[in-house]
């Protein structure tokens, strides 16, 4: 008869205590895959632009109610976080960046930044714009 061999778990979610750094790891992902869904948004305004008024009014109706400027805030934050974690990631590449203290530093200047970029768009859209 063939003993059988304990073998050790694989680390897994449980085994780790969470941190910030982790949860912004998996928002990056999650980022990513809601700029796939907010550029078919993008794109069906740019189609309208194109195919005339009456195509165009429905989009800038659909983006002008409540839900449509949620949707579009989102994205705009989608953006922003992705773009700025993206630089995080992208310094993590080069080989920076990996002691405790200068990754908690990263991921607290990507969160920020991404909220103030997000932020400082919309203040800059409704000021061009009239709040349009």
């Amino acid at each position: 008869m063939t003993a059988r061999i304990e073998r050790p778990l694989s680390p897994h979610l449980q085994t780790y205590r969470w941190t910030l750094t982790m949860a912004l790891s998996i928002v990056h992902r999650a980022t990513g895959v809601a700029l796939y869904f907010g550029t078919l948004l993008l794109a069906w305004w740019l189609i309208a632009a194109a195919s005339g008024p009456t195509a165009y009014a429905h989009v800038q109706a659909f983006t002008g109610s409540v839900i449509g400027k949620l949707i579009v805030f989102g994205y705009t934050w989608a953006l922003m976080h992705h773009l700025c974690s993206g630089i995080r990631h992208f310094v993590w590449d080069l080989g920076y960046g990996f002691k405790a203290n200068e990754r908690e530093a990263l991921t607290w200047g990507a969160l920020v930044a991404g909220i103030a970029l997000t932020v400082l768009v919309w203040i800059i859209a409704y000021a061009v714009g009239g709040g349009r």
